[in-house]
């Protein structure tokens, strides 16, 4: 159950959601009185902490995911998507998947350099590695720490593949990294476009970049020879699910060169943080929301099996399946994306890079 039982302006969550592996849990019980009041908007700060992991680059081990290696140079993400899966591995650092997981950010300092090691490593045969398979690497404290972008840059004069995905339109400050790694094929971008309603998305995804700024995005690394996806995700339920149509069609024009997608499912504590925002912001749809993502997961909010858990099973999820495959012919026939030149990797110094390292 909640905790503060208040929603907390400008967040995803609207509660603390207690930590599964914790037998004590902390949060605000009484609202009245100043006190109160002051503690409340001190705890809505963002908090960012040092942390210092011993490796950077995780290996993944799904079908369901289109790459094997991972890095992410957060942990916790401000963005805030109240349906983020990946809300419960804040637990693992003792924190909650609600409120905590995007206003206690952690910061992995040393994460150029663990890469650059890795890199160097001469087990390591510069497999495409995926930023970001958790949290979003151009989230708003990006700006400020420019950990992706400094990782963009060994991974450009190393010659090694990457794959990148983001919500954030701040991934044009990278322009010039990432057209000179698309010119080597050694890049490829997919920008998350869950909805052009302005009003869905101010309260889905309080931090994010607006459908408008994501699809300029999209635009400007086409247009600089950056080889973009859209990833419609994930598809909710009579929230964004009718903007499907829209939103391919949008990114064709913008210059992607395929989509993909997900439908939802709240894993963990995901369901009380998505089903607690989706009460307070609508009401009026909550329980169809819910009735029909069970529907896509065989009765449940969530499915864990491999092969099923992003698409859904039964009708529902085959009209969605069908609907997506039709438009995508539509739009994006003809269209390729390159493939990566491993044959460029070194794990020495190769570049001017080098100069400032």
């Amino acid at each position: 159950m909640a905790i503060d039982k208040k929603s907390v302006n400008g967040r995803g969550a609207l509660d603390q959601i207690p930590n599964r592996f914790l037998q004590r849990s902390y949060g605000v019980v009484h609202q009245e009185g100043v006190d109160a009041v002051e503690l409340e908007e001190s705890d809505n700060a963002t908090r960012f902490i040092d942390s210092f992991p011993r490796s950077i680059i995780n290996k993944v081990d799904s079908a369901d995911l289109p790459f094997s290696w991972s890095l992410n140079p957060y942990q916790g993400c401000e963005h805030g998507c109240s349906y983020c899966y990946a809300r419960p591995t804040h637990e693992y650092w003792g924190y909650s998947a609600g409120l905590d997981f995007e206003r206690v950010i952690l910061l992995k300092r040393n994460a150029p350099e663990l890469f650059k090691a890795r890199l160097r490593d001469g087990r390591w045969t510069g497999e495409p590695v995926n930023i970001s398979g958790v949290t979003d690497p151009y989230q708003p404290r990006e700006r400020v720490e420019r950990l992706t972008r400094r990782i963009l840059e060994i991974a450009l004069d190393h010659g090694q593949p990457i794959q990148l995905i983001t919500k954030n339109a701040l991934v044009l400050r990278d322009l010039d990294v990432l057209t000179s790694m698309a010119e080597l094929r050694l890049v490829q971008v997919a920008i998350s476009l869950t909805t052009l309603n302005e009003d869905l998305r101010r309260v889905l995804e309080p931090r994010t970049s607006t459908g408008a700024k994501r699809l300029q995005a999209m635009a400007e690394l086409s247009s600089a020879g950056v080889p973009i996806m859209a990833m419609i995700a994930p598809i909710i339920p009579a929230l964004n699910e009718p903007e499907i149509p829209l939103l391919l069609r949008s990114a064709a024009e913008a210059g992607a060169h395929s989509a993909s997608y997900t439908v939802l499912r709240t894993n963990g504590a995901v369901k009380p943080v998505f089903e607690s925002w989706l009460h307070r912001h609508f009401p009026d749809r909550a329980a169809k929301v819910m009735a029909q993502t069970k529907d896509l997961h065989g009765g449940t909010m969530n499915d864990s099996v491999v092969g099923r858990r992003m698409r859904g099973t039964g009708v529902y999820a085959a009209n969605i399946h069908r609907l997506f495959r039709v438009l995508h012919e539509r739009y994006f026939k003809g269209r390729t994306a390159p493939t990566f030149d491993r044959t460029l990797f070194n794990g020495q110094r190769s570049g001017q890079l080098d100069l400032f390292a």
